[in-house]
């Protein structure tokens, strides 16, 4: 990681479970101070997880990335600091874990909604299928209803390979 710059320090380990297929959980973060980096890896199970940049004066602010990871293909998603982030389960009984740079503050969480049009996630979900959703993911603002804590501090958003 550090020869690819990333010299976080990572000091929570999240887990979690989703058991019905087709859950999404997002697009969540944590505001300054408590900001965090996440790695993010699925152990059990596949999902299609989800990076949205959300540091006001970005060039690609709005903008996201995702890629399906498994226990099968241990491939994982870096989540700076000013990302939004969440996941889609594609199968049933998904494990996913991810480690923080900071321990979770309710206080300071926050998220946008998952389905925002103008972000324009192409979640793989089934035709006329509803995702399993949280309470706390039924109501999160649009993009365009939220005022970003978060300021560009770097490179903007790559494809992933």
């Amino acid at each position: 990681m550090a020869a690819l710059g990333i010299t976080t320090t990572f000091v929570q380990d999240n887990h979690s479970l989703s058991r019905p297929p087709f859950t999404l959980r997002g697009l969540h973060f944590q505001t300054p101070p408590r900001a965090q980096d996440k790695l993010v890896r699925c152990i059990r199970g596949r999902i299609f997880d989800v990076a949205v940049d959300v540091r006001k004066g970005s060039p690609t602010y709005g903008t996201w990335v995702g890629a399906e990871l498994s226990a099968e293909n241990g491939r994982q998603l870096f989540v700076p600091v000013g990302f939004a982030h969440g996941f889609l389960t594609l199968e049933a009984d998904c494990e996913v874990v991810y480690k923080c740079s900071d321990t979770y503050a309710p206080d300071h969480d926050a998220g946008i909604r998952w389905d925002d049009p103008t972000i324009g996630i192409d979640w793989p979900i089934p035709a006329g299928a509803m995702p399993e959703l949280s309470d706390k993911d039924r109501v999160q603002p649009l993009l365009a209803d939220f005022e970003s804590a978060f300021s560009y501090d770097g490179p903007p958003l790559r494809p992933l390979d």
